[in-house]
């Protein structure tokens, strides 16, 4: 037999106050999904739905929903965060009732108040945000017949534009797994970003509607990209160190249908790099990588070299997937339907901010770690303190 699941006690819980900095930009979110309860009836609402899925994030003795459901019960938590005592049917009923798209607010509110945490001082002044973007599947039980992805098995993907200056999750879109990136970036551009993008975005059809969207690409193209090379650029000692080839202005596209699809020249510069030979042929993480990387860009404005580091920028947007599943542990879903899902992910990029804003620096696992030392109680305010002020500059 299975050992019983211990329930939650109060003193595991500390650390509540790092909460009034989100709580009050949540309380606008009161009465959000109470148009129909004409009779008042409601008692768990948005932001205190919110708070307990934020406490999930940062402590690790809430695994669960049902976790979330005995965290409820504490009158701490109840004291400090302000939400009655709940059952799992009222979390589950939450999670389909608030409607997602309202915490894109509280999120841009939170952003603008995150200054950068790193960048390359030559990336210090481009005109336009950098945003990396990309998507990762997370998988989804059987029931959840909307997120279909293979033909035995269901997930869901996370769009993610992910601000590169500073260090945090702007915007994630769940979809069904099977969802194309490039349509889900289409139907998300925003004005006076700089899109930096894997080979899985090299669309034509896409570049152009960034353009016209009033921003600017760096992506990498296919090896086997065709082009027609227009005017050839010298090399600067800047460029050859950063392992630059070649910079061209080209024409993209093989034949008048392709090239019409993009209708202004671009900047294609070749980037030398150590070529990723797969030890078995798995069927994942896309084909193998040469000895060269084929890099474009409408910014006709920009060295070489500054390309090449935009480029190479992306990389952070692959570490932050790999926080949000396995150290936030959004890789188990508190909700089958979508807009949980949503809600769940929101959570997420506010605890990134929580943590940036907090510290004053990217977050980290080992700073995550620290937190969560925190608020069961183990660490006190203190030693967090000293922590966050060993924390190194970063690069």
């Amino acid at each position: 037999m299975t050992a019983k699941r211990k329930k939650i006690k109060e003193h595991q819980l500390a650390g509540f106050k790092y909460f009034k900095s989100i709580s009050g930009m949540l309380e606008s979110l009161h009465e959000a999904g109470c148009e129909n309860d004409r009779a008042g009836n409601r008692l768990l609402h948005m932001d205190q739905y919110m708070s307990l899925l934020l406490l999930y994030m940062f402590n690790p003795i809430c695994t669960s929903l049902r976790a979330v459901q005995q965290a409820s019960e504490l009158k701490k938590v109840q004291r400090k965060l302000g939400c009655p005592r709940t059952s799992l049917g009222s979390l589950s009923e939450a999670a389909r009732v608030f409607d997602s798209q309202l915490m894109q607010e509280i999120v841009d509110d939170l952003a603008a108040k995150l200054g950068p945490v790193s960048l390359n001082s030559k990336l210090n002044d481009l005109s336009g945000i950098l945003t990396a973007v990309d998507g990762t599947v997370i998988p989804a039980l059987s029931k959840m017949t909307w997120a279909f992805w293979k033909t035995d098995k269901n997930a869901v993907k996370a769009h993610a534009q992910f601000d590169l200056e500073k260090h945090v999750p702007l915007k994630l879109t769940i979809t069904e797994g099977k969802e194309d990136e490039r349509r889900t970036l289409a139907g998300n551009l925003e004005k006076g970003r700089i899109y930096v993008q894997d080979r899985g975005y090299a669309s034509y059809a896409l570049f152009q509607q960034i353009i016209d969207a009033g921003s600017s690409f760096v992506c990498r193209l296919h090896d086997d990209a065709a082009y027609e090379t227009l005017e050839e650029h010298s090399l600067s000692e800047d460029a050859r160190n950063a392992s630059v080839l070649f910079d061209r202005t080209v024409r993209l596209g093989s034949n008048l249908r392709m090239k019409q699809k993009l209708s202004s020249p671009v900047r294609l510069v070749a980037i030398k790099c150590t070529p990723h030979i797969k030890r078995a042929k798995t069927g994942r993480g896309g084909p193998e990588q040469g000895q060269t990387l084929l890099v474009a860009t409408d910014r006709l404005d920009l060295d070489a070299d500054v390309i090449a580091l935009i480029f190479k920028q992306r990389w952070t947007i692959e570490i932050f997937f790999r926080f949000f599943k396995h150290v936030l542990g959004c890789r188990h879903l508190l909700s089958y339907c979508h807009n949980g899902i949503e809600l769940q992910t929101y959570a997420a990029i506010i605890a990134c901010m929580l943590i940036s804003l907090w510290t004053g620096k990217k977050p980290t696992i080992r700073t995550y770690e620290m937190l969560c030392w925190y608020f069961t109680g183990m660490a006190d305010e203190e030693e967090l303190l000293a922590h966050i002020g060993r924390l190194r500059p970063q690069d």
